[in-house]
């Protein structure tokens, strides 16, 4: 190795942020195998490499004895004394054992190592740089689909949209560009492993970030999200400021706002609901589009019973009880709903009930019917 070597190890601690110093124990390390695999020695070796010149050497660990055994691994008293007089039988000497071809074989192992340093650098970086994005949206490339999963390109790595972070229905084309949700980011052998998610409720919180000004400088709050990806969305807002339209700042003049994220999302629908700290009122919202005529709340079982008129109960419900259940998601509330009709009938049981049980039901009939009835059933 050279000088040159140095220079350019220096170089790559500024370019790539790896130490000069950490390179160069590395290749020591890897001399020190190459040097027992090439010349079959037994001896304990130590590597030592010049910072200035580049200069390698190989220092052999030797024991002194009266009469060597093996010359590779003993050192007669006699040639132990010219390196250090105090030594005595049984001590150990450090010997020069660099042999004349190590040269080459030192250029091929430092190659070798500064290529692994440098591609364990560039993961390190990307693992880094992806690592500090986790919870945020990426925008990709889509590369090819391997077994059902998509590949996307992120740049300087790829990233693996799984079968079960994919939204129902949705079509992924070859080059296509996507906004997917980084979930987690691995460290692997291999290098960084990022798994991203167009079905994660945080792809459409990022997307609002994105879109609405108000939520980016923080006036107004996300405070809940639940979804049905590819299906339907509900996102419950608040505003910070009195003068600021939570609802109005998330549709957009003309509902340009949420237009722009229900395209990305490929026409998922989208409830934006106002957040409110009165629990009924917040419960009312959340089955919107529906209109609810009464909410009764139990606080201990988190629970709540909601009536909603007629005409209104399949809305509440909605198609498989998506929108209740989205609701109940997006409340954190055990949502019942029941129509006024629904309501009076219950009522009506329940006092039916009621009088059972006291023995305070009106059983009147007319005496004179009954009396002729029995006279038939006398005669018969």
């Amino acid at each position: 190795m050279s000088a040159e070597l140095m220079l350019a190890l220096e170089q790559l601690e500024k370019e790539k942020g790896i130490k000069k110093e950490i390179i160069i124990e590395a290749i020591e390390a890897a001399l020190i195998s190459a040097y027992k695999k090439n010349f079959g020695s037994a001896m304990n070796v130590n590597v030592n490499i010049d910072r200035e010149t580049g200069d390698v050497k190989v220092f052999g660990l030797r024991k002194i004895a009266e009469v060597p055994d093996v010359e590779a691994m003993d050192i007669s008293i006699e040639d132990a004394a010219k390196i250090n007089p105090t030594l005595n039988v049984g001590d150990y000497v450090e010997t020069e054992v660099t042999p004349r071809s190590f040269g080459r074989i030192a250029a091929q192992t430092a190659k070798q190592v500064v290529v692994q340093k440098l591609r364990e650098a560039e993961r390190g970086i990307i693992y880094d740089e992806f690592y500090n994005k986790e919870c945020d949206i990426v925008t990709g490339i889509i590369q090819r689909i391997e077994k059902r999963n998509v590949i996307v390109d992120l740049g300087k790595t790829e990233a693996v949209l799984a079968t079960t972070e994919q939204t129902p229905g949705e079509e992924y084309r070859f080059n296509e560009r996507i906004k997917t949700y980084i979930v987690e980011v691995k460290k692997t052998t291999k290098g960084p492993q990022i798994m991203i998610s167009r079905t994660h409720p945080g792809l459409v919180k990022r997307l609002f970030e994105l879109e609405v000004p108000e939520i980016h400088d923080g006036t107004v709050e996300i405070k809940s999200i639940s979804r049905e990806a590819g299906s339907r969305t509900k996102i419950a807002v608040y505003s910070k400021d009195e003068n600021v339209d939570p609802v109005g700042a998330c549709v957009g003049q003309r509902g340009t706002r949420v237009q722009a994220i229900v395209d990305e999302l490929r026409g998922e629908k989208i409830d934006i609901i106002k957040w409110s700290s009165d629990i009924k009122e917040y419960i009312s919202s959340s089955l919107s589009p529906a209109k609810v005529v009464r909410v009764d709340v139990d606080e201990e079982q988190k629970s709540a019973k909601v009536v909603v008129p007629d005409y209104q109960l399949s809305l509440a419900i909605g198609k498989e009880g998506q929108n209740a259940r989205l609701a109940a998601k997006l409340t954190g509330w055990k949502i019942d709903i029941k129509s006024e009709s629904q309501l009076r009938q219950a009522i009506e049981k329940q006092l039916f009930d009621e009088n059972i049980s006291t023995g305070y039901m009106d059983y009147s009939y007319d005496s004179q019917n009954d009396d002729s009835s029995q006279e038939e059933f006398i005669s018969d």
